[in-house]
């Protein structure tokens, strides 16, 4: 077992092998941790159950991009919680409005549906879009096609999966939804040449996360918004991880200045506290659908919408996303530094970085659990990438002993 084999490394003590070993055995093992159970987080810093202290770069996957435990949401979560957590969208609550008022202002858009997830949202994209295909656009009913990008990560839903090239999440869980046509990322020529009658929508993420940090062409984002202008079809922008200031920018697509039809938001909407995730298009998309026919218990509740809001007035101001530009060029000239020490190649825009580890150091995996003795946390994607992304509150001083550590790694 995967698990197993991190607990033979000498480093644990008893207590934190127990833990481990207790997930191990009644967790399923759809994931492969790291060998480090974090008990605390405050700001970019985490402690473990033995009390030692480590660097956060991951955020969880950009979850929390404010850092651990931000004092303001914290207070807003628990004045919340006394008050009402839930009443599912068979009636009104007081929070709803003004986050939905609140985000659509910061995207320029003028509705919000509200849901948890992110793989929540995408498929809720997807059906928004397939709807506004047959209502709007009169696609021949059942015909409607939405292009995708290979090297896509857009949720574990079946619908998702299907349409991913992925084979760890891909295979053995078909049969899979049709009505997708998968075309290289970064490729504009083959987006126009997938595009026909039958064509909704055009979903990709503006900066592929999982896939690694890939950072498509310049001019590759406005292109696509001319040809889907062109051709009457939607752009969806999947800003879930690349959003709300992971690239130093509200939106990603604010880096080539567009504006999608949809984007399709979640991770650090929530505040690191809570699943927290939305739809934000016009009224003349969004507006196609229509009571009962999509929904969500927890989608839009209280809890949720008032920590929404919160986040939305903090990225309102744009300090956050100066101050991340700022950081992110001192983080990308650091790790250029590192190429042909033992990393291969970087990709970075703002705090958000893909560092291709050379495979003479390792893998991925290997230098991420060497990382954690040296008490920084990062993850390993597609075999012999890590990825960089830590709180948007970190210091300078914070990043320069990260990459310290990494140098260290990298020597061996």
């Amino acid at each position: 077992m995967t698990a197993a084999r991190s607990l033979d490394m000498p480093s644990l003590d008893t207590a934190t092998i127990g833990i481990i070993r207790a997930e191990d055995e009644h967790v399923a093992h759809n994931y492969h941790p790291l060998p480090v159970v974090i008990t605390r987080g405050e700001g970019v810093w985490v402690t473990d159950v033995e009390g030692k202290r480590y660097l956060d770069l991951l955020s969880a996957y950009s979850a929390v991009n404010f850092g651990h435990s931000h004092p303001a949401l914290l207070a807003v979560a628990q004045e919340q919680l006394q008050r009402l957590t839930l009443t599912s969208r068979a009636f009104h609550n007081d929070k709803l409005g003004l986050f939905a008022t609140a985000l659509a202002d910061l995207a320029g858009k003028e509705l919000v549906l509200p849901m948890n997830t992110g793989a929540e949202a995408v498929e809720t994209g997807i059906k928004v879009a397939r709807a506004w295909g047959y209502r709007v656009k009169r696609i021949a009913p059942d015909a409607a096609t939405i292009v995708v990008a290979n090297g896509n990560f857009h949720g574990r839903t079946t619908t998702i999966v299907g349409f991913s090239d992925d084979p760890s999440a891909h295979d053995d869980f078909g049969p899979y939804a049709p009505g997708f046509v998968s075309v290289p990322f970064g490729d504009i020529a083959a987006i126009e040449a997938a595009i026909d009658e039958n064509t909704a929508a055009v979903l990709i993420e503006p900066i592929q996360g999982e896939a690694g940090i890939i950072i498509p062409p310049e001019g590759y984002l406005r292109a696509v918004r001319e040809i889907c202008t062109k051709h009457g079809v939607l752009f969806i922008a999947d800003e879930i991880q690349a959003g709300l200031g992971r690239t130093g920018e509200t939106f990603a697509c604010d880096l080539e200045g567009v504006v999608p039809d949809m984007y399709l938001l979640g991770k650090a909407l929530g505040g690191g506290i809570l699943p927290l995730s939305a739809v934000v298009a016009d009224r003349d998309v969004l507006g196609v659908i229509r009571p009962g026919e999509h929904g969500s218990t927890f989608g839009g509740n209280p809890l949720a919408a008032a920590v929404g809001e919160r986040v939305v007035a903090m990225l309102s101001t744009g300090e956050i996303q100066e101050r991340t530009r700022l950081l992110g060029e001192h983080l990308a000239a650091r790790l250029e530094g590192l190429i042909g020490q033992g990393v291969t190649a970087v990709r970075c825009v703002g705090l958000w970085a893909g560092v291709d580890i050379d495979p003479a150091v390792g893998t991925g995996r290997e230098v991420a659990e060497r990382l954690v003795a040296r008490g920084v946390l990062v993850k390993d994607t597609h075999g012999q990438t890590i990825r960089i992304a830590p709180p948007l509150v970190i210091r300078a001083t914070e990043i320069d002993w990260a990459i310290e550590q990494l140098q260290v790694v990298l020597a061996g």
